[in-house]
């Protein structure tokens, strides 16, 4: 049966269920969804991100959020704990056996870390720690956790962290397919999130609200606003036809400050619009700001001055929350004092900037103008394609050209589409390939591009592309000739 943006029938969902929990022993536990409900319940608002989220918005507060997993379930607790200080709101981290449905591989990574004494797993294995594992996990803490990954296939890790109390998982059809691997059908994946996404609404119908984050940077790398934007939308309306109320959708910091607060003004207010143009009025919307995604500094001075960029532009743009980075981002996993002091440098930004006047005037109301342009001409030949059908519509877009994630890896994605930053440092377009963008917004980047030509003396090639990919790196945000 061809893929379709339509809810599934509790039938359909249970009888699913009945395969997806056989894939592995630890799905056993959860059999009884009616006491996972029960578990849910007993969670208390003080650790329900929901909860955190719409009061982050009501207070004009951005929430702190760390990446944080190791292998081991008392490990995990202590380094969580370590940080819940520090923080407003948790994750729980996946290790990449398990994002990949490789359980026999995590119970290895499990063995030898506990003969090591330290984590050999770059996450942690939720689903083979099991349901009483993950409970006990949640209970220590005294904050709202939520599941990070980068799953295809998430359905078995999301019944499992959903009935341990888990209140907030990540993650969509396309932006945990794309950027994360290579031979996965998109159409395969987009159906196997409505069941996640099914999943948490039958919650939402027992009164349990449980916060959905497509993933906002994608491939992290040069990635213009309005592509992400337009992932973000179509994994907000797939989760809201399958029943889910809480929705946070989120963008990667690119460096420019004026199109990074475009960027989050206009993926809010493009989000109700299209809600709402399906149909949507009933739902809670929440952003999330993503600290830079690319290459680090080696030096923790330049890393903390990363961190602190991003932290501010956070706040200047209002979001619900900020995703913080650590200095060690260039040397591999942080220890848990690197990962509180990421979190340390964002606050200090936070609060200083938190009460000033957001930006304003006409270039920063000329970039939201932009990339709401671009979105719409994007999302009309998706739903063009899918003749109404936003899930069809995005396969065959991605099918297309006409969506274009930049240097991701996967098969079904073109990669011909090429950003480059103009002469201010913003994520311009030098080629779209067959992403439909309208002639006087490509005349608009052309123009940009060719400052930044002028200004250095050469012409516009992929040699920018290439210097603009190592640039922050190499303590510059724009690739320039030394």
């Amino acid at each position: 049966m061809e893929l379709s943006n339509r809810r599934l029938t509790r039938d359909e969902f249970f009888k699913e269920r009945g395969e997806v929990l056989r894939t592995w022993p630890t799905g056993n536990d959860v059999l009884n969804f009616s006491e996972g409900v029960r578990h849910q319940r007993e969670v208390p608002d003080s650790k329900r991100f929901s909860v955190a989220l719409d009061k982050a918005n009501r207070t004009n507060k951005t929430l702190l959020q760390p990446r944080a997993g190791v292998a081991l379930v008392d490990e995990h607790i202590e380094l969580l704990t370590y940080l819940q200080d520090a923080c407003d709101v948790l994750p729980t981290t996946i290790d990449a056996y398990t994002r990949l449905n490789r359980y026999e591989e995590a119970a290895n990574g499990i063995a030898r870390s506990k003969a090591a004494g330290t984590s050999l797993l770059n996450g942690f294995p939720a689903v083979n720690h099991g349901l009483a594992e993950c409970r006990r996990l949640v209970d220590a803490l005294d904050k709202p956790v939520q599941v990070r990954h980068g799953t295809p296939d998430a359905r078995l890790l999301a019944e499992i962290t959903m009935a341990a109390g888990f209140t907030a998982y990540e993650g969509g059809g396309i932006s945990y397919n794309i950027p994360y691997a290579k031979k996965v059908p998109l159409d395969r994946s987009i159906r196997h999130w409505q069941y996640c996404d099914r999943l948490i609404g039958l919650y939402e119908e027992e009164g349990i609200r449980i916060d959905r984050e497509p993933f906002g940077p994608l491939s992290g790398t040069l990635v213009p606003p309005f592509m992400s934007h337009c992932v973000a939308i179509i994994e907000g309306l797939l989760a809201l036809q399958q029943g889910v109320k809480c929705i946070t959708l989120g963008y990667g910091q690119a460096g420019n400050m004026v199109q990074d607060v475009a960027a989050i003004t206009s993926l809010r207010e493009l989000a109700n619009e299209y809600f709402r143009e399906a149909g949507f009025e009933d739902y809670q919307l929440n952003t999330v700001f993503h600290q830079w995604m690319g290459g680090f500094p080696t030096n923790e001075p330049g890393a903390f001055g990363v961190i602190c960029w991003g932290a501010a532009a956070a706040a200047l743009a209002g979001a619900t929350k900020v995703i913080v980075k650590t200095p060690h981002e260039a040397a591999g996993v942080p220890t848990k004092e690197a990962n509180k002091q990421g979190l340390e440098a964002t606050a200090q930004i936070m609060n200083m900037v938190r009460d000033q006047q957001r930006l304003d005037g006409p270039v920063f109301q000329r970039e939201v103008a932009l990339i709401k342009s671009e979105v719409r001409a994007v999302m009309r030949k998706v739903f063009e394609l899918g003749e109404g059908d936003v899930a069809r519509g995005a396969v065959r877009a991605f099918e297309a050209g006409v969506m274009d994630i930049p240097f991701a890896p996967a098969n079904c994605n073109a990669g011909k589409m090429l950003p480059v930053r103009d002469n201010e440092g913003a994520v311009r377009i030098f080629e779209p390939a067959r992403v439909p963008l309208p002639a006087d917004v490509m005349d608009y980047h052309r123009e940009r591009l060719q400052e930044r030509a002028t200004a250095e003396g050469r012409e516009p090639t992929f040699q920018m592309v290439v210097d603009d990919i190592y640039a922050i790196s190499k303590s510059q945000l724009i690739g320039r000739p030394r």
